[in-house]
């Protein structure tokens, strides 16, 4: 236990130290105030325990804190928790940094940290991350006590999440929905304005723990034509563009002006099936869809090869990653085994994506291959919020979305996608339900025994590629583009880009 707290403690020092000395701003105009970038769509909720979506996460991970932060190498460093240590299995105690603000000028203490882990563990949209929770304890002003229903290994990184940020007590317990207009955490910058569909502009917070940072001034401008956002880069209209389109990678690497960042992320493009809507909760029909799916030529052209095809809904960089081998393209075989199903002259179905350009582009293409062995798949563009909504409603056939291991552990998805409790917003947006699935994926989120997880892991993967409740399409490349003039920008793997050290020389 001393050994985990007195390297807690030593990274924190570290991780202050680089931090303050990275964010100092520069004297003179040798940098702008502003830093705007751009993203596809607007945020779905900003109040954090609501609004999971990565393009909500882009901005109110700036607005708050949480208990650790995961950078984008994986590791796990103190944040608002300074450092923890551990009781038993199932029980550590957290020390809370003291002289930590809310944008209000308010001290945080323990205090707002169970008050916030509490809201979390008891807010449907998040609830499934932290429902390994059983309390949380305050010992004293800036010591916690958290207690777990079963041994939990992952339990570091899922305090990092952005979603799970630690709100302040005084502001939301008389009015649980302020943060829907008023956000307010402990981050580096404080909340101005949202006006939806259009940005969100937020001002640097000068009392933040870790000291000022680096820009005075955030902007996200919503762009949700691809091409309209590569030219606003161009132009210099936009400093930074998150999911820049991969046909336009080897152009914009030529223009002097822009820098291209790209990292092999957590991600993964697939297709959910809602096992509510027969046939698509037959198996054999699953497997031919998977099989009439030519995921190179995809990647290959849609993407320009930004991407590998995929046999599993994480990737290779995640814990628990097991290959199972990616379904080969046959739409010979898939013809035969909709035969089989009972299904020779195919059915009808729908295939419901948002409007960003690359997934439309793949859920188009993937439309035609199910064409070509007998299925007809219509495709409904619905606004990134409707997506979300309805997908979590159950009224969908099939999906095509995108989604991020954030954790970097298989638990985060396996539990999320395919457990029989999370179905709806929680992520089982498949709706199945199985009790030997449920089974193993238990069996790897309750033991801490690393060859124990990773085989229930193994286990899970081999079945779920069975019986597809996703099938997998590919894994591709987060591209970020910037103007030559950025400094400091870091890609994350779990699209979660932190700007606190970014700035742009003038």
């Amino acid at each position: 236990m001393k050994k985990i707290i007195l390297f807690a403690l030593v990274t924190a020092l570290v991780f202050i130290g680089c931090q303050r000395q990275a964010a100092a701003p520069s004297g003179g105009d040798l940098y702008r105030d502003t830093l705007i970038w751009a993203q596809a769509a607007d945020v779905t909720n900003i109040d954090p325990h609501i609004g999971r979506e990565a393009t909500a996460i882009q901005v109110f991970l700036h607005i708050y804190d949480s208990l650790t932060k995961r950078t984008p190498s994986g590791d796990i460093l103190p944040a608002i928790a300074t450092h923890w240590e551990e009781l038993s299995p199932t029980s550590w105690r957290f020390y809370i940094r003291e002289g930590v603000r809310f944008h209000d000028g308010t001290l945080l203490t323990a205090e707002d940290v169970k008050f916030s882990l509490d809201r979390a563990v008891n807010t449907p949209s998040v609830s499934v991350f932290v429902n390994w929770i059983s309390s949380v304890t305050v010992e004293s002003p800036y010591v916690v006590r958290i207690d777990k229903h079963y041994p939990y290994a992952p339990m570091l990184a899922q305090l990092s999440f952005p979603f799970i940020a630690i709100v302040p007590k005084h502001h939301v317990e008389p009015n649980n929905e302020i943060l829907l207009t008023e956000p307010m955490g402990t981050g580096p910058y404080r909340f101005v304005h949202w006006r939806h569909g259009v940005e969100v502009e937020l001002a640097a917070f000068e009392d933040h723990w870790r000291g000022p940072p680096a820009t005075r001034r955030l902007i996200m401008r919503v762009i949700p034509e691809a091409m309209q956002r590569v030219i606003a880069l161009v132009t210099g209209e936009i400093d930074i563009v998150y999911e820049v389109p991969p046909v336009e990678i080897s152009s914009l690497q030529a223009d002097p002006n822009i820098q291209i960042f790209s990292v092999a992320g957590f991600s993964i493009f697939h297709v959910t099936n809602n096992f509510n809507k027969p046939p698509l909760n037959n198996r054999l029909v699953l497997q031919a869809i998977s099989h009439a799916i030519d995921r190179q030529l995809i990647v290959d052209t849609i993407m320009a090869g930004a991407g590998r095809p995929a046999d599993s809904t994480i990737t290779p960089a995640v814990f628990g990653y097991h290959s199972t081998g990616v379904h080969r393209y046959d739409p010979a075989y898939s013809r035969q085994l909709l035969a089989q199903a009972g299904f020779p002259n195919g059915f009808e179905t729908s295939i419901m994506v948002s409007p960003q350009q690359d997934r439309v582009d793949v859920t188009q293409a993937i439309s035609e291959m199910l064409r070509d062995v007998g299925i007809t798949a219509r495709v409904e563009i619905l606004e990134f919020g409707a997506f979300i909504q309805r997908g979590a409603a159950g009224e969908h056939d099939m999906r095509l979305a995108v989604w991020t291991t954030i954790s970097g552990d298989a638990d985060y998805t396996f539990y999320a996608h395919n457990h029989s409790t999370q179905h709806g917003h929680a992520g089982n947006n498949a709706f199945i339900s199985n009790p030997e699935l449920d089974a193993l994926i238990m069996r790897g989120r309750q033991t801490a025994v690393i060859e124990e997880r990773l085989e229930a892991y193994r286990l899970t993967t081999i079945m779920l590629q069975d019986l597809l409740p996703q099938i997998p399409l590919f894994w591709p490349v987060i591209n970020v583009g910037a103007n030559s003039k950025v400094e400091g920008f870091v890609p994350d793997p779990g699209w979660n880009h932190w700007l606190y050290e970014t700035r742009i020389r003038n």
